[in-house]
């Protein structure tokens, strides 16, 4: 078996054009700052928690994708569409959550091939970086603003958010099919 047909294939549930993928992640963020404005302004205990996890669930699906159109972007890359489907690395999740997220809906990006062609392989290591970054830096701010508006129950949820973001980064630096694997294989090409 060659190195591409060992690879597992990700569940796509389907496809939305670059605007309707980009317009749903932006309302994604959108409605996450919503819910961290929530937890920071409501009276009751479990609504403030319920919110804020609701933020940081929310910036965790949201950003990834848009991550990698964004800084593609900015470096002269074009994209036909996104992909909706389940991570493509589920090894990369605690065994108890695995088939989980092989089902819930996470935002990939495909490039134009022309564009990636042209593309510099620094230009393309960027781009793939971006996507995993954003996974474990975005929410990790949103539990931070949670902590420094003293929600309720927020220094714990931090600490959680810090090892789950070390968690995203380790997994996606070991897994073969991960956007840091896409970005090393991207750099070897110079």
């Amino acid at each position: 078996m060659n190195a591409s047909n060992s690879f597992p294939r990700r569940n796509i549930f389907g496809r939305v054009s670059i605007i309707s993928g980009n317009t749903a992640q932006i309302a994604g963020l959108a409605a996450a700052c919503a819910a961290l404005a929530l937890a920071q302004s409501t009276n009751s205990k479990p609504a403030a928690i319920v919110a804020m996890i609701a933020a940081w669930t929310l910036l965790y699906f949201f950003c990834h994708g848009i991550a990698h159109w964004a800084v593609g972007r900015i470096h002269g890359i074009r994209f036909a569409f996104y992909t909706v489907g389940g991570t493509d690395h589920p090894e990369g999740y605690p065994s108890g959550i695995r088939r989980v997220f092989e089902h819930l809906p996470f935002f990939g990006v495909r490039t134009e091939k022309a564009s990636m062609q042209k593309a510099s392989p620094m230009a393309k290591a960027i781009m793939w970086s971006a996507g995993v970054t954003s996974s474990a830096v975005v929410p990790t701010l949103g539990a931070f603003c949670a902590l420094r508006a003293s929600v309720p129950g927020s220094k714990p949820f931090l600490i959680f958010a810090v090892f789950w973001a070390i968690g995203t980064l380790a997994s996606n630096w070991r897994s073969r099919t991960g956007d840091y694997s896409k970005a090393r294989r991207a750099l070897s090409e110079q």
